[in-house]
């Protein structure tokens, strides 16, 4: 069973404004698939306490994955790629760009998406769309193949080649 951590970028989920349904919607996906969501925490739309709080989580071995959910789009607010990228060891473009593939079928919006994904120590981290419903597509989309992402990162893998 893999930890997981939520992260939600809202100012005004942050503040009690509004409700976080795509953090939720996070958690109830990941918890079918048997994953344990062990930290969530809904943060300003802030560069340096985003980066702050994955790179925390990340070095203090809190979490094997951290999703993220808001703060992709083009608003002035919209910190959580820059924030991911700044504490970035290794950069994982595949899964975003298959999110982006994948949802291009619904919804033409997904190219403004600037969603990133990278590895810091032995931290997979991956930035999802902020609405609940893009949220579903896009973790629906990708969990099935996680397992074997974090297997590899973490040394439980042994062999990667298929027959």
């Amino acid at each position: 069973m893999y930890r997981v951590a939520i992260i939600t970028a809202s100012d005004k989920g942050s503040k009690g404004e509004r409700i976080d349904e795509s953090g939720a919607k996070i958690k109830e996906i990941v918890s079918s698939y048997n994953y344990e969501v062990v930290h969530y925490k809904v943060l300003p739309d802030d560069k340096e306490t985003l980066a702050n709080e994955m790179k925390y989580i990340c070095d203090n071995d809190i979490a094997d994955l951290i999703l993220t959910t808001g703060g992709t789009g083009f608003s002035a607010r919209d910190n959580t790629p820059e924030a991911t990228l700044s504490i970035a060891d290794k950069l994982v473009p595949g899964i975003p760009e298959a999110m982006r593939a994948y949802s291009m079928q619904i919804t033409k919006r997904t190219m403004l998406s600037r969603a990133v994904s990278v590895i810091r120590k032995n931290t997979l981290i991956i930035n999802l769309p902020g609405s609940p419903k893009a949220v579903k597509e896009n973790l629906d989309f990708i969990v099935d193949s996680l397992d074997h992402g974090l297997d590899i990162l973490k040394g439980n893998a042994s062999e990667c080649a298929r027959k």
